[in-house]
Parts: C-alpha cells; structure tokens; sequence
C-alpha cells in the first residue's frame, strides 16, 4: 500500500474510534440518567371509608299526635242515642256532637250543642273510642283548621265519619249547609244547599273504633290535619262536660242508653227550650241541680245549707214539722197543756178498787 493509503486509513480509524468512545459516553450518560436513585418511596395509601349518609328524617307517622287520652274504659260505650239538632241560636257558631264519656260510675252522656268556636277559621274534630291494648280508650276532641281523625264514627249532623260538611267559613264568616244542620234562616243568613253530602242517619250507630266497632283508619288528609297546630276544648265546653257528669239522667245506667237531654242550643244549658231528648228516652224530670254522687244525693240539702246560709239559719227547719203536727193547732205548742192533759188521764186509773172487791169473792167461793 502506498504511504498515501495508510494515512488515510488511519486518519479514518482515528476518527472512527472517536466516534465510538463518543456513542459510549453518551450511551453511559444515558445510563447513568436511568440508574439516578430515586427518593424514599411514599407510604401505602391507606383506604379511608367514606362518612355513613346521614340517617333519614323519621317518617311522620301520626296517628294520635296532639290529641289526649283522656278516659279509659274496660267496656265499650253504649249505641249513639237518635235524636234530633236544635236550632243554631247565634251566627258564627259551631256543633260539637254529643258523646258517651266515663267516670267511676260508668258511662253518662254528654249532649251535644252548639259552641262559639275559639278563634275564626277553626273547625272541631270530635273526640272519639278506639280499643287500643285491650282497653278502650277516648281521644279528646280539639279545634284546627282542618277536620282530622274521629274514629270513623258517624256523629250525624255533618259529621259523617270523615270530614265535615255541615259548613265552611268563607272568610271571617261561617256559612251553614242547611242540606245537613239546622238554622234558623230567619236571624242566619249565611246559609247555602248542599244535597250530595253523606246523610245524617247513621245505620248501627256504634260509637267506637275497633273490633266489633268501626273499623277505619286515618286517610292522608286526616293524618295531615292532625299533624297542624290544635287548640283544646274551650272553658265552657269543660263546663257542659262537667254539667253533664253531675246530672244523674245522664248517667247511662238511669237511662238505659237514651238521654233525656241529648242535645242542648247552648252548653251546660240542660234546661228549657231548646233542650232535645233522645227517642225513648224517660221523662226529663223537671229539677235538674242533683247531687255530684249517690252517695250525696241522699243529703242535698244539708249540704246547701251549710255552705249558703250561717249557722243560725239552721234553727227554723225543725220549727215547721212542729207547727206542722196534727192536732196541734196553737195551744199544742205550749207546755202547760200537755202537762194538763196527763192530769185528767190520772184520775182515771186510780178508781179502780173495785178489782180487789171481786177477789174476796172468789176467796169465799174456794171454802
């Protein structure tokens, strides 16, 4: 080879080694890139469960919300009594049906009437018996602005088992379904007709819920009416209930399940016009403030005496069965002449030896 040649071919194996202890740099460099040791490695994740969905509100189930418990029975309430609704005696109020309450003496009626309604707007559920727990228990009535659960029990008068449509206010005003309730429409004029509303003629007249009785259950509309805001019972329609537990004709047993007042125009007004009996009921007696008990009825009197009148009042009771007495006109009531009287009557019995005249005789006749 030509001395031309080999330089060349060195030149060229220089370069050529050149190149490759370049590649083999960069080739390291990009190793030694990769092999960088990396930092700590971080923690394992750890699995955090997610909070629990708060629970849901509680269903409003309501069955007897607001409403008392207020009598308690072993046995249920007799039949609703039939009887007729008095005439409405003031605009603007409202009927309350007549119900079977209990005391310690057992059942007693308490009439029906009409009431002023606490406030404008409201409406009166009645208070009904429901069997719950083996016993019989009686839900207050209350006033809302809607009709709630009574028990299913047909009251009459509006009062059909569910709702009422014996009226409905119109604006500050009540005006009377005629078709249902009785007005006078000569003193009430906000009245209208409504004939496809529920009869007031109830057909078994049981006057409870539970077996052997009504069985109904609250509708949605009634379980909403008895979840708003009530208003109890007024003072005067205590005062009718109280009225009632004092009046022995009510009792059920006196009456045997027909009242002598089965309905009233105003409360606590048990006598009068405007008074209604029950059909068969006995006679309504013509006093009507008896005792509060049985047991006091025997002495209604002394009682009456002692709490109205001073203790010198006493006196002049026993003075009248004296003047009273037969055969003692005036002069009776002195002493001297009774003291006179046995005078005469001595004499009398002291002539009588003659009893020991008709011995001897007899003596003689024995010798």
């Amino acid at each position: 080879m030509s001395k031309p040649l080999e330089a060349i071919s060195k030149i060229l194996t220089i370069r050529n080694a050149s190149f490759v202890s370049l590649a083999a740099i960069s080739m390291l460099a990009g190793c030694v890139a990769t092999v960088r040791v990396p930092g700590p490695p971080p923690p394992p994740p750890v699995y955090v469960p997610p909070p629990p969905p708060p629970p849901p509100p509680p269903a409003v189930e309501v069955s007897t919300p607001a409403v008392q418990v207020q009598m308690q029975a072993s046995e249920p309430p007799p039949p609703l009594p039939e009887y007729e609704q008095p005439p409405c005696p003031e605009d603007g109020w409202l009927w309350t049906p007549g119900y079977w309450a209990y005391s310690t003496g057992g059942y007693y009626w308490v009439p029906g009437t009409w009431v002023a309604p606490p406030a404008v707007g409201v409406l009166w559920t009645p208070g009904y018996w429901g069997f719950v727990g083996g016993v019989y228990l009686f839900h207050v009535g209350y006033w809302g602005p809607h009709v709630g659960f009574y028990g299913g029990v047909n009251y009459g008068f509006g009062y059909g088992g569910v709702g009422f449509v014996g009226g409905q206010w119109v604006g500050r005003s009540f005006s009377y379904n005629t078709a249902v309730v009785r007005v006078n429409t000569t003193v009430i004029h906000n009245t209208y007709v409504n004939n496809t509303v529920i009869n007031n003629t109830t057909v078994n007249r049981v006057a409870y819920n539970g077996p052997g009785g009504v069985q109904a259950k609250p509708t949605p509309q009634e379980k909403a009416a008895m979840a708003e805001a009530h208003t109890p019972p007024t003072p005067v329609q205590s005062t009718h209930v109280q009225e009632a537990l004092r009046n022995p004709q009510l009792s059920a047993k006196a009456n045997g399940g027909h009242p002598p007042i089965a309905a009233s125009a105003r409360p606590a007004a048990f006598g009068g016009p405007g008074v209604v009996s029950a059909k068969g009921a006995p006679p309504l007696k013509p006093v009507v403030p008896p005792a509060h008990t049985p047991a006091a009825a025997h002495e209604p009197a002394p009682a009456t005496h002692e709490v109205n009148q001073p203790p010198h009042a006493q006196v002049p009771p026993p003075k009248p069965p004296v003047s009273n007495a037969p055969h003692a006109p005036g002069p009776a009531a002195h002493a001297p002449p009774p003291a006179a009287r046995p005078a005469v009557k001595a004499p009398p019995p002291k002539p009588a030896p003659k009893q020991p005249a008709k011995k001897p005789p007899e003596r003689n006749e024995k010798p």
